[in-house]
């Protein structure tokens, strides 16, 4: 194995990944384990999860957990340490949508959206950082969006979650990165995924999506393999702090 393609291999690491029974988290479990991760897959749906696990075969395991029961991470926690030891990867791909438009909002899709979006993936981070502290290394990366700096329609609680993660990502890598713990995020634009199901639904709309890139097309889950690599392992070891959109250029057009 040449010098520089080491910077990826993430042999002997251990990651957990949430958000992984589908879409753009299990993609990044998949190219996880495909660089020699050992990982630990989380996600509400159990049944997807093993079948996961079933086609990735070993070393991978899974924990069926809702994420934005807060009281419950601690828990959670302990659980995705059981398999293979505390990880070292940390990639918060979990991530709620309510799609309230303003005035109708309500408490309780409020509360979800900022637990699941916002508060696990610090209070999950938190529980994980001793050891990482421990062992002097660590990435962790969180999922931004395009509403991290864009309004959309129906997407009030939604934006000010992912307006959270980035700075959150900045205060996060602010705190802990002197311990070896390098902590950026991704921004997907248009993916095809559970989340972004009403979009795909109408073509029309997702040819416009794909026309405002300065690529002309919505991404494809793999995609996200390479950003997602590069934030996971040695490659970045000057790089903390950071959104790094994959998004085909919506955002500088």
């Amino acid at each position: 194995m040449s010098d520089t393609s080491r910077l990826f291999d993430l042999t002997g690491r251990v990651a957990c990944v949430t958000g992984a029974s589908a879409g753009l988290g299990q993609q990044a479990a998949s190219a996880l384990a495909d660089a020699g991760a050992r990982v630990v897959a989380v996600a509400r749906r159990e049944e997807a999860l093993q079948d996961w696990a079933d086609r990735t075969g070993p070393p991978a395991a899974v924990v069926a957990a809702d994420l934005s029961d807060r009281s419950a991470l601690n828990d959670i926690a302990a659980s995705v340490t059981a398999p293979f030891g505390p990880p070292d990867i940390i990639v918060h791909a979990a991530g709620v949508n309510t799609r309230q438009a303003a005035d109708e909002v309500t408490p309780d899709g409020w509360d979800l959206t900022l637990n699941l979006n916002l508060a696990a993936p610090f209070f999950l981070t938190q529980a994980f950082v001793p050891a990482m502290k421990d062992k002097g290394w660590g990435r962790v990366v969180n999922f931004a969006s395009l509403q991290t700096t864009r309004a959309f329609p129906g997407g009030l609680a939604y934006g000010a979650s992912k307006a959270g993660i980035g700075q959150l990502t900045r205060a996060m890598a602010e705190a802990w990165s002197a311990f070896g713990i390098n902590i950026n995020a991704i921004g997907p634009g248009f993916f095809p995924t559970e989340l972004t199901g009403p979009v795909f639904a109408d073509p029309e709309r997702a040819a416009r999506n794909a026309a405002q890139t300065c690529m002309g097309r919505n991404g494809t889950l793999d995609d996200i393999d390479g950003p997602l690599l590069f934030l996971c392992s040695e490659a970045s070891a000057y790089v903390t702090g950071q959104v790094l959109m994959v998004d085909g250029g919506f955002t500088a057009k």
